[in-house]
């Protein structure tokens, strides 16, 4: 009886160290496959674009004697309006959702109008023929591929020679002229930016601009070049609407 209560006994407590020991060895370790993380999408990189638009011109004169540019009359406004192509090169930078960018592009097409020259009856068909513009922008992600954005920075425009008439005359007067030019000024736009899903890398975008030249004073020339002792000061300011397709080549991009 008493070996039966060893034996019994050196049993329980085997079983009892056991269980004890079998608790205090680590689980067996669960492994879960990794969430999969949808991709993402940067405006960070560069790109290139082209399109068209459509622009206005307005032009404020005063006719002046040259080279002393003492005014002889009021300021009259003329204007003109056209289209053009336009090509872009640019880089920008995203973080959160912020981008900030910089850009240069050129335009070139036929903006023109009647420019009249006050009080000296003068007027002739002035065309602006090309621009270019360098700067900046900064723009807030609306949603990953669509971005608003502002701009801003220098720019030129080219017009060509000014050929003048008297619209006062029965005969048109000999020949009046003014060379062609280039203004400069400054710019400002609003715009958006819009990226297609079909086609990755392919964007869309339209801007509004704004810009104001510094005004300059023009001599009138005689045939040959001669000058005419008078000429005009001419201050414009241009309006455009432009839309064009652009290829990022950052397209997908965590």
């Amino acid at each position: 009886m008493s070996k039966f209560l060893f034996a019994a006994t050196a049993l329980v407590a085997f079983a009892t160290v056991g269980s004890a020991g079998a608790a205090d060895l680590p689980a067996e370790p669960v492994y879960k496959t990794p969430a999969a993380v949808a991709p993402g999408f940067s405006w960070t990189g560069c790109y290139l674009g082209a399109g068209g638009g459509y622009g206005t011109w307005t032009d404020n004169a005063t006719y002046e004697t040259f080279p002393a540019l003492t005014a002889l009359s009021q300021t009259v406004t003329s204007g003109g309006t056209g289209w053009f192509g336009t090509g872009q090169i640019g880089c920008d930078y995203q973080f959160g959702r912020i981008v900030v960018g910089a850009f240069g592009d050129g335009d070139v097409g036929s903006i023109k109008g009647n420019m009249l020259v006050p009080y000296s009856g003068e007027a002739g068909n002035a065309n602006e023929s090309s621009a270019w513009a360098a700067g900046g922008r900064v723009g807030f992600v609306v949603w990953p591929k669509f971005l608003a954005y502002v701009s801003g920075g220098y720019t030129e425009a080219h017009f060509d020679q000014l050929n003048l008439t008297n619209v006062n005359l029965t005969v048109p007067s000999p020949g009046l002229y003014t060379v062609a030019n280039t203004y400069n000024g400054w710019f400002l736009g609003t715009g958006y930016e819009y990226g297609f899903d079909f086609l990755p890398g392919l964007f869309w975008k339209t801007e509004y601009r704004y810009a104001s030249y510094s005004a300059v004073d023009l001599p009138m020339l005689l045939p040959g070049g001669v000058p005419s002792g008078v000429g005009f000061n001419s201050q414009k300011a241009i309006q455009t609407i432009r839309s064009e397709l652009v290829w990022r080549f950052n397209w997908g991009s965590p």
